[in-house]
């Protein structure tokens, strides 16, 4: 518990090992979320047991990564601090294997699914699940908006969509999905506020283009993840299965 991975006090992990790993161990990557600039692995302390439940073998690794601020934004320093963290599981005496699958909510799906097609140059993840992650920062649904302007700013800083169309291109995971990204789960609750319900159907449509295996769910009652206790099951039995069949 509070394993350090980098220099700064917020690059902290909590990892789970099992006892009979070796290079064959796969790793499952938490990634928590708060809009980039809050939010702890704690939020995930209530998955660990049904992981542990389900994949006994596995490692499981709960992250807290550097929040943003406006001074400075969660892009690119998050990321770089997925990279970090993987740097050190491999550097480190862990006795794991490299393959990973990664499951972020919010903020945390997004940085998990723009990590996965965007800077995974060794394609080690092999799976990832997004809960309620924007997935497309060029969507209508966000730019037509006039709440959008400042909806980023703890991701890319004081600038808007209209000023650096690029920036919210190359920080949208599904730009950077093509033919060998991994396997990915979605789930998102056509009822949330933050997230539009045409966010999961655009990065569906992309990655049904390059014949990438996906599933998709949406509940048509949900929020932002702040589901009824049949949605909670519903949703984790389906993660369950997902992962037990592509990782």
């Amino acid at each position: 518990m509070n394993v350090s991975y980098g220099p700064d006090p917020e690059q902290e992990m909590d990892i789970y090992l099992p006892a009979n790993r070796g290079d064959n161990t796969k790793v499952i990557i938490l990634v928590h979320g708060g809009a980039w600039y809050s939010g702890s692995r704690d939020a995930f302390n209530y998955f660990i047991p049904v992981l542990k439940a389900e994949f006994p073998d596995y490692a499981i690794v709960n992250m807290d990564y550097r929040l943003g601020t406006i001074a400075s934004p969660g892009y690119p320093k998050q990321i770089e601090d997925i990279e970090l963290l993987i740097d050190h599981l491999e550097s480190g005496d862990y006795n794991i294997s490299d393959d990973y699958a990664m499951i972020g909510t919010s903020a945390g799906g997004h940085l998990s699914l723009l990590y996965a097609y965007g800077h995974d140059e060794d394609h080690d993840v092999k799976a990832v699940a997004s809960i309620v992650g924007p997935t497309d920062f060029t969507d209508p649904s966000y730019t037509d908006n006039p709440l959008y302007a400042q909806g980023l700013v703890y991701l890319v800083g004081n600038v808007s969509y209209d000023e650096n169309p690029e920036l919210y291109a190359e920080v949208s995971p599904r730009t950077h999905v093509d033919a060998q990204s991994p396997p990915t789960i979605l789930f998102y609750g056509g009822q949330d506020p933050l997230v539009p319900a045409t966010q999961s159907p655009r990065l569906k449509e992309r990655l049904d283009e390059f014949n990438v295996y996906n599933e998709h769910y949406l509940y048509p009652n949900g929020g932002h993840g702040d589901w009824d206790a049949a949605t909670m099951l519903d949703f984790q039995g389906k993660l369950i299965a997902f992962l037990h069949a592509k990782f």
